[in-house]
């Protein structure tokens, strides 16, 4: 009975910083502020180490022709609304939407063509995705200082960022961290409007539309929001119905009308030829192509998808400790009904839903048999953002549990348990740092130490890479020992992207890139399951099964470089 007392004085002596905030202010603003640009300074500081995927190629080929778009808009706007100017412009890779493409475009003309502030074409397009990372620690803060504290809020960004696959997609030119970032911020803004307001409301609206144009992800938002509204206002619309009208939330009629405008009034690809064009979209992706994957030494081309994969991926790629106080957090939110603690709102089992509906909602696709594996943890990203608000929570009732019960026991001084709360939380952060800043620039090979990092997800048979980004890191032995002009089979490089890497000197200029082994005199091999067959053909080719160099991670082979004898 003491010992209950003096826990319940502790925490009546909790600060600020542990509970709620309902109204954030500018102090709250610097800070999420702080942490995004922290974030974003370390990615520009190691993007020049990074090569290109091959999406990224093409995705910087698509910026450069709606930047010759945005030049005719600006000298010749009647020209630019024409169809032949939009069909000729908009049609490159018009299987996704606009928004990411054009910020690519405007960034590489304003900041690397204009400005000059990056002297790299490929860091201006890749400024965007970057950001896109920077508002998404933003937003994780201010949800998950609302939700439950403001050191929630911190460790929740912190622990978000801290994930060394997402800090490899958090690169690049692609959609991928924008779709991860949006998402949040359309449940937070979703989540908000429930408070009421038609400026809320229009506001989700708006975001909506932008989640749409950023990927196709967004597709499943509305799995989020429509039982989420009939679940928390169904009584309310029942009463309406039995009055004789029927009166939607606003939100959801928001969501549902400004979203679709803002979809359409951003991608000019779809002004003409609408509906066939839309429909176009659609069935690209409900009837995407497979493509390789590996998985457990099985390489999977094709449906039936190993229904483990997302939950095997998630364990051995985020780390342990995140996910720890996820299940901690995730637990609490189980249990928690009533319990006069901290992390309650007046709402709490409304914001529990959206927040159980958001989080599953994203990983429900990649569990089903039928859907392609190929781009493996990226495809789930959208999760991560939730997935590390529920283990700021958990971080929470770590702290809270530590503090009450050593205030049992001593009487100390508020600086004393400041201390031990910014203890806990480096050694919290301290292992996800560690990890994250040793996979670079090798993410996506990276596992935690629980399956024996990088040597034992090779080990487990799990996925090194793919799509050609590593053939930058072969540079350092092509610059010593390629003969000049030597003829280089790329192997999985894409072209734009080996362009790309010649044009900024981050392989030698004087190499010639080729199609296949046969016709070169130095071939790379990226290591991947299914393209063992390579290494086979490059040996019958060359007369040899010695690579000249091999680079590697934790001595994981990641590319092989062979020179033909």
């Amino acid at each position: 009975m003491a010992n209950d007392d003096a826990f319940r004085r502790a925490w009546s002596s909790l600060t600020p910083f542990d509970r709620p905030v309902r109204q954030l202010g500018l102090a709250d603003a610097a800070l999420g502020g702080l942490l995004a640009v922290l974030y974003v300074t370390w990615l520009l500081a190691t993007a020049r180490s990074l090569g290109f995927a091959r999406d990224e190629g093409f995705y910087f080929h698509a910026a450069m022709d709606y930047a010759r778009w945005f030049r005719v808009l600006m000298e010749h706007p009647a020209q630019a609304f024409e169809r032949s100017t939009i069909d000729a412009h908009w049609a490159t890779n018009h299987e996704h939407p606009s928004l990411m493409k054009s910020l690519f475009a405007l960034s590489w003309m304003l900041f690397h063509e204009k400005w000059k502030v990056f002297s790299d074409a490929s860091t201006a397009f890749r400024f965007p995705g970057m950001m896109m990372a920077g508002v998404a620690m933003g937003v994780v803060y201010r949800f998950g200082a609302r939700l439950y504290s403001r050191r929630a809020g911190v460790m929740a960004s912190l622990l978000f960022g801290l994930m060394p696959q997402l800090f490899y997609h958090a690169h690049l030119a692609c959609f991928d961290m924008g779709i991860a970032a949006m998402w949040v911020l359309c449940v937070y803004t979703y989540w908000r409007a429930g408070d009421g307001g038609i400026g809320r409301a229009l506001l989700a609206g708006v975001v909506f539309g932008l989640t749409l144009e950023t990927k196709h992800n967004a597709w499943i938002l509305p799995a989020v929001f429509v039982p989420h509204a009939l679940i928390v206002e169904g009584r309310a619309l029942l009463r309406g119905m039995r009055q004789g009208r029927v009166v939607l939330p606003l939100r959801l009629v928001a969501l549902g009308t400004v979203g679709p405008l803002v979809f359409y009034a951003l991608w000019p690809w779809i002004w003409h030829d609408t509906v066939p064009r839309l429909q176009e979209y659609v069935n690209f992706h409900l009837h995407h192509e497979y493509y390789n994957m590996e998985f457990l030494g099985t390489n999977y081309f094709g449906p039936p998808s190993p229904r483990a994969y997302l939950p095997v991926l998630v364990v051995a790629t985020v780390p342990t400790v995140t996910l720890v106080l996820f299940a901690i957090g995730g637990v609490d939110r189980l249990i928690a009904r009533g319990r006069g603690l901290s992390g309650q709102r007046a709402d709490g089992q409304a914001t529990d839903l959206l927040m159980a509906l958001a989080f599953f909602a994203c990983l429900g696709p990649w569990v089903l048999p039928t859907t392609p594996i190929f781009g493996g943890t990226k495809h789930w990203l959208t999760a991560y953002p939730i997935l590390a608000l529920f283990a700021g929570r958990g971080f929470d009732l770590v702290v809270e549990g530590a503090v009450a019960a050593a205030t049992c026991k001593w009487k100390w001084s508020k600086g004393g348990r400041v201390m031990m709360e910014v203890g806990l939380a480096l050694s919290v952060l301290a292992g996800p740092l560690a990890e994250t800043a040793h996979a670079h620039p090798f993410g996506l090979g990276a596992y935690v130490p629980l399956v024996g990092g990088t040597a034992g997800g090779a080990d487990l048979g799990l996925n090194r890479q793919f799509w050609g980004y590593t053939t930058q890191d072969a540079n350092g032995w092509l610059e010593g020992h390629a003969p000049r002009g030597a003829a280089l089979f790329i192997h999985d490089t894409a072209w734009d992207s080996w362009g790309r890497l010649q044009a900024e000197g981050r392989v030698r200029s004087d190499l010639r890139g080729v199609g296949s082994p046969s016709e070169a005199q130095v071939a790379i091999v990226h290591h991947e399951l299914h393209m063992n067959e390579v290494d086979y053909s490059i040996w019958v080719d060359f007369g040899t099964v010695a690579p000249a160099f091999v680079v590697t991670h934790d001595g994981v082979p990641m590319v092989s470089i062979y020179r033909r004898p």
